[in-house]
């Protein structure tokens, strides 16, 4: 047959909802196998489909918005219509030469125009147009740094308003869609929060960081603070199990295996919670390594839902992004608590030396874990707390 069908592997999805986000190119022109042809959208990560085969993209089945699953096909490649090879005499030398899918920067020149020609999506091309844009003044954030309709989006609003504009609608993406849901339905509807806050020295973790941080380096492995943030939970969830849990109407299910989402900031694009599994069984240097990686992977936006999904416990390092104290952290339902970790600063400490107390400096962080009171009480809360500190105080 000369027709391929463009669809989607039974694993791709895995058992998610998504959504056509993007054409990455036009009916009619020539694709290449393996090529990224349609970026798709779940509720947690986007994800790039390549062509099957090399041909021409004949038909489009799934536009912008469509809902997708196993079944489906998005469009249709069209292998007998690739042009030929144009073959030329020159100087006694055959020259082959294949037309390769460009958008024109001689196209409308005072509008969509790059130094160099790159594969433009037919959505991105629209919206350039509409509000003339000049594409060098937009840094792609998609695959192979492709210019994405979220970025033309990001610089419509954040570019000085012209006077005649007072204000602009976003349109929402599936991703923040099911975050508003998530966080609403966690919140209002379904668990009761509370939170404890406790403080957190830092000083030997910051010891030991300094010291070994070249050395996980080399295994590339980026010994980051959230690295001993994971191992910590990991350690004093081990003492205190119903920590990892969830609640059911008749039981509460108590998990064996840790695994340890990590709330990872998209900038203006939301929040993802890529998970690192079964913590329980992994040393530091491993953790740091997967860390690393699914970090790389999330702000990239190569996650595959496999990545985000089967969490137990989150940690949300919102420090690192200047709050001190953030209260309270929604429950990643249907888990159990959620961990805090808020800006490190030194602060002047009353320590007891010698029986004498003496100010020192030390550098600080508020910790905090909020819980499902279904679930947990104040005695649970804090002895996690408790042991959550004292491991990292104490770290060797």
């Amino acid at each position: 047959m000369s027709i391929v069908n463009i669809t989607l592997n039974d694993d791709q999805l895995e058992g998610t909802k998504a959504t056509v986000n993007q054409w990455l190119i036009n009916i009619g022109e020539v694709v290449k196998k393996n090529q990224p042809i349609v970026e798709l959208e779940t509720d947690k990560v986007m994800m790039e489909i390549i062509a099957p085969e090399s041909g021409v993209l004949s038909e489009i089945l799934l536009n912008s918005g469509d809902i997708i699953d196993t079944n489906s096909i998005l469009g249709m490649i069209d292998l007998k219509a690739i042009p030929q090879p144009k073959i030329e005499t020159k100087s006694n030398k055959i020259r082959t030469t294949i037309k390769e899918p460009v958008i024109s920067n001689t196209e409308n020149s005072n509008l969509c125009t790059l130094n160099s020609t790159v594969l433009i999506s037919p959505a991105v091309r629209r919206l350039c147009k509409q509000n003339n844009i000049n594409l060098n003044h937009i840094l792609g954030t998609g695959k192979n740094g492709r210019i994405t309709t979220r970025d033309i989006n990001h610089y419509l609003n954040t570019k000085p308003l012209q006077e005649s504009l007072s204000s602009e609608h976003i349109p929402h993406t599936n991703m923040r869609k099911n975050i508003a849901k998530h966080m609403v339905k966690s919140l209002l509807h379904t668990a009761p929060h509370v939170t404890s806050v406790f403080n957190l020295d830092l000083s030997s973790i910051i010891a030991h960081r300094k010291a070994n941080k070249e050395t996980f380096a080399k295994h590339n492995a980026n010994l980051t603070f959230t690295t001993y943030f994971i191992a910590a939970s990991a350690m004093a969830i081990k003492s205190i199990p119903i920590i990892n849990s969830q609640f059911h109407n008749e039981t509460i299910e108590v998990f064996k295996n840790i695994n340890i989402g990590i709330g990872t900031s998209l900038a203006d694009e939301g929040l993802i919670v890529p998970v690192l599994k079964n913590c329980q069984n992994k040393d530091l240097l491993t953790i740091a390594k997967e860390l690393t990686d699914i970090t790389d992977k999330a702000r990239n936006n190569t996650l595959s839902p496999n990545d985000v999904k089967d969490g137990t416990f989150t940690i949300s390092n919102h420090g690192v992004s200047g709050s001190l104290i953030a209260t309270p952290i929604i429950i990643n339902q249907p888990q159990s608590a959620i961990l805090g970790i808020g800006k490190m600063e030194k602060r002047v400490i009353v320590k007891e030396i010698d029986n004498q107390d003496v100010m020192v400096i030390k550098p600080m962080c508020y910790v905090s874990l909020t819980i499902d009171h279904r679930v947990l009480d104040a005695h649970q809360t804090n002895q996690f707390l408790s042991e959550f500190v004292e491991i990292l105080e104490n770290w060797k």
